[in-house]
């Protein structure tokens, strides 16, 4: 809760890029920053989920200053639709702190917080176009799987990374 200022500056400066926002989590409001987390907590622990998801922990990467860097949502389980194109670990960094290793720092920070939930087999997913998440995916381990072509022909590269 103390990081609520920093947190609706990341999300305010995600929003004015215009970019998708990754992971999904952070697509929410934080107008009622309470209720966020509130979400949050419970999504961790199963309560109120809609049918066919699964229970997910979200992380906030954070530097000294306490400056939110990026956002990783770890999904506990693989239904069909994230074996396919969602996978366990879905991550995002603020847009103005790219390129300066914190995606590969919050992917390996992820992996451990996998291992703690008995995830030793890490499926992690990005779009074939997605240069950047591709070289931090093969730096935490990641082995080639087959793609998935969506309806749209967005082509998701799939990845598992062993994490025992």
């Amino acid at each position: 809760m103390d990081l609520q200022k920093e947190y609706l500056s990341f999300y305010q400066e995600w929003v004015k890029s215009g970019e998708e926002m990754i992971p999904w989590v952070i697509q929410r409001d934080p107008s009622d920053f309470n209720k966020m987390v509130a979400f949050l907590e419970d999504n961790e622990k199963g309560i109120n989920l809609p049918d066919g998801w699964v229970p997910d922990s979200t992380y906030w990467l954070v530097n000294e200053e306490k400056r939110v860097l990026g956002v990783v949502n770890i999904r506990h389980q693989l239904t069909g639709p994230l074996l396919r194109s969602g996978g366990h670990i879905g991550y995002g960094i603020r847009p103005s702190e790219r390129r300066k290793g914190y995606a590969t720092k919050l992917l390996t920070l992820s992996l451990e917080k996998a291992r703690n939930l008995g995830i030793g087999h890490v499926l992690v997913v990005c779009d074939k176009t997605n240069t950047g998440s591709l070289k931090v995916i093969m730096k935490n381990g990641g082995v080639e799987d087959s793609d998935f072509v969506e309806d749209d022909g967005n082509i998701v590269k799939r990845f598992w990374i062993e994490n025992q």
